[in-house]
Order: C-alpha cells, then structure tokens, then sequence
C-alpha cells in the first residue's frame, strides 16, 4: 500500500540500499538460516512485557529514528510517537528529523523519547545540542556510529531524490500520478529539519548528499573514541550506540560506560556487503557477557524475526521500514497497526515455542532455535564418520 501512495522516488528512499543492496537483502536472508524449535509444554499467561534500560515496555520492540519522516506523510514524526506511546514502546527521534524535538515531546507527555544525534568534535555544538536535548525530557541519547560518510544510495541517484522535493518535470509527474501525496504536500508546512537549527553552516540543505556534507564537515568529523568519552561524561542519561557490528568495539563500549548497543547495519543503506546484525550478533551477546544491553534492527519484517533475535540474546528488536510503510499508508494508524501485527506474531509465535514470558525465552533462547548451516555441517560430519572404516593395525608378527 505504501508503494502505491507514494512517488517513486519517496517510496525508493524508504526502500533503498547502499550501491548493490547486498546488505539490504542479506539482512533478510540472515533470518532464513536460523529454524524454530519448539519445546513440549504449558504455556501459561504469556506476556510480551519486559524491560529496556531500567523501563518497563509493553513488548521488547522500538521505532528507530528515521530521517525525512513527513515526506512519507504529512503527520510525520508525530503520528509515529503517537503510536508508540500507545503501545508503550520508546520512540527514537531523529536528528533529520522533520519535526522540533521539542513539539514532540509537548504532543507526547509520557512517551519514552530517544534522540539520535551523531558524533560531534566541536564541543560547543554538542553541548547545545545535549542541553536542548535535555531539556526537551528525552531520556537517552542513540549515537550514530556509521555514518562517517554517507552511503552511495544509487537509487536516489537515478531517481534525483532530494529533501525537501525539488521542482522539476519529473517531479511534477510524479505528483500528478500520486495526487493525495502531492496535495498534502503542498498543503501542510514545507519541509525542513529544525533539530538542525544552529548546528549546522547556514545555506540550502539542497539534497541528502549535500545535507551530509554540511553535517559531516568540521563540526561532525574527525571523531574517535576519546568523543564518545566525552559525550559520556557530559551526558548522564542511557546511551545507546548505534550501528555496531563488531564484538571488539561493542567489548570497547562497554567498558566505557556505554548503556547499550543497537547492533545495526544502517538498514543496509551505508556500507554495502556489510554483516547483517543478526550474523553478528551471537558473537557480541557472548563478547560483552551482559554488561551492556543489545537492540537489534535490520531485516526485521515478523514477530517471527523479532522472537529470534530475541532468543539469540538482544534485549530488543528495533524497526524502521515496517512502521514507515504503515505511515505512508494511513498515518497514526497505519503506525498502530503495524505495532499490533508485531505484537500478535509475537504472541503467537512463542504459544507456539512453548515459551510463556519474554525472560523465559530470553534465558533460554539457544534451545528455541537452530542455524541450518550449523545443522549441516554436523549432520555432515556425522555421515561422514559413520562411512570412514577404522584403519586396521599392523600385525606386530
């Protein structure tokens, strides 16, 4: 439905990967190697609820922040934190948002806000930055941590997509094949990313690789580990970095005082051929040994997929593109409906497992599921022995 809502190109910027998209697509092949395995039992009063950073959330799930978000549709960023307060799951605003962190939070009282920022050298700017943060009663930071350039999205390219919009015949044609999207874009306030506001060199943000450019010159860059100490000793709020794929820098993270980690490729739209998280993600579980938390995003489309990251050890699953398309189709609500999908596969999937809570699967997840590659590379081995006779031993006669 989003894709017959929206343009081409907006709905291709959603969409889109980096240069092949091999990373898009094996974000979802990755949740293909690994297999139910159910357990014989009774499952009583099952509850999806559980905990993320110290909170209580209705289900172990959250919006990650997505940029240009009222392109989609005109509620934007609003009609998506709306939701999530209603499903009692945290919000992540992004600093390319298309909404004041602050008119989100005065519209959301009681909605677990996150901001996304990234890395900043200037500390001028950061401190701006995490005092209006602040002050706006966000509760945790999420860190960008792949973003040092921007990814080559070919999509974009070919369909010359900028943010906002800009005038051209193509554009125009687009908007005449997609009347509604185009007079609700006329209709409400021109897009522009107010977060932005007094961080960033004055001048056209004309298109999304200019718009890197300005973020990623001077103020953003170079930055290095001694910056995320930095921003940990000036930030006494949760921090969540974000984009880690790798067990030595997740190892690192945590001994710097790092909350959590939100292992992420980007949604495959940075580094093409990059590890999907759920690839990496038994490696970090086992590297950081509890002492921060893991989110997981990229790829994840089911409860199913959510039911198996859990198992494989994150305290929670991330999404991006699933709410998106229920933003585009219906706003608020196409939002909502997205979270209830979440939820009864979720539900469903573990009365099937046998598993009755969220801890029980999370204490126990390595027996719910099975990598194929694992299973046949033992299987293999096995045939294998059974055909290999025992050589005989020399007579010593």
């Amino acid at each position: 439905m989003a894709a017959a809502r929206l343009p081409l190109s907006i709905f291709d910027y959603i969409e889109g990967g980096g240069e092949d998209e091999a990373s898009v697509r094996r974000n979802r092949s990755s949740f293909d190697d690994w297999s139910f395995v159910p357990r014989w039992g009774a499952v009583e009063n099952l509850d999806l609820a559980s905990t993320l950073l110290g909170k209580p959330v209705a289900m172990p799930l959250m919006l990650s922040p997505t940029g240009g978000t009222r392109l989609f549709h005109p509620e934007g960023e609003l009609g998506a934190a709306r939701a999530a307060l209603a499903a009692n799951v945290p919000y992540g605003l992004a600093h390319l948002s298309t909404t004041p962190m602050e008119l989100v939070s005065a519209q959301t009282p009681g909605l677990r806000r996150w901001f996304n920022i990234e890395p900043m050298a200037d500390k001028g700017m950061l401190q701006a930055m995490l005092d209006r943060t602040a002050d706006a009663g966000y509760e945790a930071l999420l860190v960008n941590v792949d973003c040092r350039a921007i990814g080559h999205r070919e999509r974009d390219y070919r369909n010359g997509f900028t943010a906002p919009p800009s005038l051209k015949p193509r554009t125009v044609v687009e908007g005449a094949l997609h009347p509604v999207w185009a007079w609700r874009f006329l209709r409400n306030d021109a897009i522009a990313f107010p977060n932005l506001d007094g961080t960033v060199a004055e001048g056209p943000l004309a298109s999304t690789p200019d718009m890197w450019r300005t973020l990623l010159s001077g103020s953003y860059e170079p930055t290095d580990w001694d910056t995320l100490c930095d921003l940990r000793s000036r930030w006494s709020g949760p921090i969540v970095l974000k984009g880690c794929v790798s067990a030595d820098d997740a190892a690192i993270a945590a001994d710097i005082g790092i909350d959590a980690i939100q292992v992420s490729n980007h949604g495959g739209r940075q580094l093409d051929h990059m590890a999907s998280p759920l690839d990496v993600l038994p490696e970090i579980v086992e590297r950081v040994n509890g002492r921060v938390e893991i989110i997981v995003d990229g790829g994840i489309r089911r409860g199913s997929d959510a039911i198996k990251a859990l198992a494989l050890g994150a305290n929670a699953c991330a999404i991006g593109r699933p709410y998106l398309y229920g933003l585009a189709a219906a706003g608020q609500e196409g939002v909502a409906h997205v979270l209830r999908i979440f939820a009864e596969e979720m539900t469903r999937t573990m009365m099937l497992l046998g598993v009755s809570s969220i801890k029980e699967l999370q204490d126990n997840g390595p027996s719910f599921v099975r990598n194929r590659h694992a299973a046949f590379a033992r299987s293999t081995h096995e045939y294998t022995g059974t055909q290999t006779a025992t050589p005989k031993q020399k007579s010593s006669s």
